[in-house]
């Protein structure tokens, strides 16, 4: 692809409003949109704001909504579009604008701070712990996760319904517990939390309904619906309802001894 000149709809604004800004600019060959928005910044609009760091689809930083889809847009090539097109570049809509393309993404980190941590094993130290191979693979999709929060931001629990942010932590950090609730290690019943139940009771997990968008737009390609959502919803359900399961609970959590 030889150069030519893109138009570009970029979002220019702050808390107190704003609205998109027309640009023509300069695309060359191999290049993608975020390469386009530091040209921008470079020759049109220096006091452009976007945040970005790393450039190789890996700290999640460069997160917006290109032509209306959560993206990167270090990972967003030129080349997917048509010459003739008009590129939109936009603010993820869920969160709160800071200025032009950076959002304050808050939120998440609070969410994070809700979920318990991992609970070692009693009479374990640093390694000695032991497990299957299967189980290790299991969880280890999750752990690729880059925060950029596109699963987030694309959740439309959180992007139409403000008022649900207070009940609901996400996909990201459903996943995250999803992620410690299948961890043959995890300890967390030793100590009386029952992570699908607080899920459920706390985090929201009624709320999703499996539409897969937060699975659409992930770049590490995790299957965040079906390998982590769906699967605790199951294990939320035989927890509550299943009486042979809520008895076994019961009886594993009887203390030793006369």
């Amino acid at each position: 692809m030889s150069g030519y000149e893109a138009r570009f709809k970029v979002w220019r604004g702050d808390a107190g409003g704003g609205g998109l800004e027309d640009f023509k600019v300069e695309v060359n060959e191999g290049e993608v949109v975020l390469d386009i928005i530091h040209r921008l910044q470079a020759t049109q609009a220096p006091d452009l704001a976007v945040r970005w760091n790393c450039k190789a689809g890996k700290c999640g930083s460069c997160s917006a909504e290109i032509n209306g889809r959560p993206r990167l847009m270090c990972m967003t090539r030129m080349s997917v579009f048509d010459r003739d097109e008009t590129i939109t570049v936009t603010p993820l809509r869920a969160f709160p604008v800071i200025r032009d393309l950076v959002t304050d993404v808050g939120f998440n980190y609070q969410k994070a701070r809700e979920i318990p941590a991992f609970v070692p094993p009693a009479g374990l130290g640093p390694g000695e712990y032991r497990m299957q191979q299967e189980d290790v693979d299991r969880p280890q999709e999750f752990r690729k996760c880059i925060e950029c929060f596109l699963c987030q931001d694309t959740c439309h629990v959180v992007r139409d319904h403000e008022d649900n942010k207070q009940a609901f932590a996400g996909p990201r950090f459903l996943m995250r517990v999803a992620e410690l609730d299948m961890h043959p290690l995890d300890a967390a019943s030793d100590t009386g939390l029952d992570r699908s139940r607080t899920a459920q009771d706390e985090h929201g997990l009624g709320y999703c309904n499996i539409t897969k968008c937060c699975t659409e737009v992930c770049p590490e390609g995790i299957k965040i619906t079906d390998n982590a959502l769906i699967p605790l919803k199951e294990r939320a359900v035989d927890r509550k309802y299943d009486p042979l399961v809520w008895l076994g609970s019961k009886i594993r959590r009887r203390p030793s001894g006369g």
